[in-house]
């Protein structure tokens, strides 16, 4: 089972130094044009129609590997690859590929000389751009850049009625909608929610054709199929050109290994399709550790390592150059029940080192999110979340999948999770920032001003910068306990889905060109007429 994939037994679907934030010229200009409401906003982090492209961290990684550690786990790897191997199956094309690549191939096993994989990881950039249709949303992936994506793959909802149910097309252009709002969400993601309403081996169409008709954001192609792939890949052709497409990339893509040690020719077939167009690959172990790797952090890297060089390099026979991160997901397991556990600290360990070994590699990295194995958005759901998103930060993370709306241990896609986790966003966001030292920074003056025994309320520096000075959450209260009687002792869950149908009321579709949206209309008709419905 991986990312890519649905299903609701005992373990849950799978994913399915400083720091700047960049604001696109555009987005600066409709904050200032909103007087109040655009003040408020910055306050709060929130607010539809104010956007941050990405962000570049001014506060430092956090490392928990020392030198001799990451040393001791990529000759581990290296071993792995050598003497026991990595499984390509269903695709005798690839197994070609690694014969000619001077692998040694026996069946479906995969034996790598050591260095091999290295040597050909060299010509993968470790730093590239995914560019959106709206080139100010384009985003950095690599270096010191944070993107923050949502939601991936869960068969369900729970709406903002409370229930939970299966998920429909129109839940998931809501999220993509509510993703485009989001002020700290920086790509559109891929499948935010699957919409079972529609035949599987059609609705990839109306998915991708929603993040481009009701985002402007990057967004994610799909992999359940080569075919689709291709079909992804012709859609963006249509909205960026087919020479744009052809030399920058447009589209990034969930490539998971099939843990312990596989590719899968459905997840093979889509990396050929995406690789060789110079789209951008996530390989990204599916790890339930005590499952699907061992039970201990220095073993889950080892296996995690082996399995992204493995598939990483495959990328680059493909076609040199084409994009490529370094992706783990990483949760544990009850071992007395078998049932995943997130928030907990042996993945976070995994996910620094993960991050640390990627760095060695020069590969993007990308990890983490705001897990939670809770049914509802509650304390489990928040604690949970916070462990895993703020160590999503701290370690240095590229590209951040899940990182708003998860629920049930991706099971469920939540509308009032996901507005609760946006808020949090905003927050890290914030922190990436740093310490500003400029002489505002400073505020020499302010205490200057103010000397022993007063107070800062009133004096000058805090009357010019209360409006900005710290973050507002938009579903936290911190009024008086009176107040927050009076006012009906309103739950965050309750404000969460307060703001929510605040936001879709007031979302407004991005402009996309009149004669691009009938392309793909078209496209996707002609697509749809060419194929007999199927829902398996």
């Amino acid at each position: 089972m991986n990312e890519t994939e649905s299903f609701d037994d005992i373990i849950p679907t799978p994913e399915g130094a400083g720091l700047e934030v960049h604001v696109p010229a555009r987005a600066r200009s409709r904050k200032a044009g909103r007087g109040a409401a655009g003040r408020r906003a910055a306050r709060t982090g929130g607010g539809p129609g104010e956007s941050h492209t990405y962000i570049k961290r001014n506060i430092p990684v956090y490392e928990v590997l020392n030198e001799e550690a990451l040393s001791t786990i990529e000759a581990n790897a290296d071993k792995v690859l050598e003497e026991i191997g990595i499984e390509f199956r269903e695709d005798e094309e690839a197994l070609q590929m690694w014969r000619d690549a001077g692998a040694i191939v026996e069946g479906e096993r995969v034996r790598f000389p050591k260095g091999l994989c290295r040597e050909l990881l060299k010509t993968a950039p470790p730093v590239f751009t995914q560019h959106a249709r709206n080139p100010e949303r384009s985003v950095q992936i690599g270096g010191d850049a944070t993107v923050f994506a949502p939601v991936y793959g869960p068969p369900f909802v729970r709406d903002l009625e409370g229930e939970r149910r299966y998920a429909t097309i129109e839940d998931f252009r809501n999220f993509v909608k509510l993703a485009y709002m989001a002020p700290a969400m920086h790509h559109s993601g891929g499948t935010v929610c699957e919409p079972v309403d529609v035949p599987v081996n059609k609705r990839h169409l109306d998915m991708v054709y929603s993040h481009i008709k009701y985002s402007d954001k990057p967004f994610m192609g799909s992999v359940t199929a080569p075919e689709r792939a291709e079909d992804t890949i012709s859609m963006a052709k249509i909205v960026f050109g087919e020479e744009f497409v052809d030399n920058n990339c447009v589209v990034i893509n969930l490539i998971n290994a099939n843990s312990p040690m596989t590719f899968d020719g459905t997840m093979l077939g889509a990396a050929k399709v995406y690789a060789r167009a110079g789209q951008g690959c996530i390989i990204s172990p599916f790890i339930l550790a005590g499952a699907m790797s061992p039970v201990t952090v220095a073993g889950t890297l080892t296996q995690v390592l082996a399995e992204v060089l493995a598939g990483a390099a495959f990328t680059q026979l493909c076609r040199p150059g084409a994009p490529v991160l370094f992706g783990t997901f990483a949760a544990s397991i009850s071992m007395q029940s078998g049932a995943p556990t997130f928030g907990t600290p042996e993945p976070s360990l995994v996910s620094y080192g993960a991050a640390q070994l990627a760095r060695r590699l020069g590969l993007p990295f990308r990890t983490g999110g705001s897990l939670c194995g809770s049914k509802v958005p509650d304390a489990q759901a928040a604690h949970e979340s916070a462990n895993t998103i703020n160590m999503t930060l701290l370690a240095g993370t590229n590209f951040a999948l899940h990182s708003a709306g998860w629920l049930e241990g991706g099971l469920v896609s939540s509308y009032e999770k996901f507005m609760i986790d946006v808020d949090q966003l905003g927050m890290l966001q914030a922190m990436s920032k740093g310490v500003d030292l400029s002489e505002n920074g400073q505020a020499l003056d302010a205490i200057s001003e103010v000397g022993p025994g007063s107070h800062y309320l009133g004096c000058a520096h805090t009357q010019a910068n209360f409006q900005t000075a710290f973050y507002r959450s938009t579903v936290a209260d911190n009024n008086s306990y009176e107040q927050w009687l009076a006012e009906g002792e309103t739950r965050v869950e309750s404000r969460a889905n307060k703001l929510c149908r605040q936001w879709l009321d007031q979302y407004e579709a991005p402009e996309l060109d009149a004669e691009i949206d009938a392309k793909l209309l078209a496209f996707i008709e002609d697509k749809k007429n060419s194929m007999p419905d199927a829902f398996t």
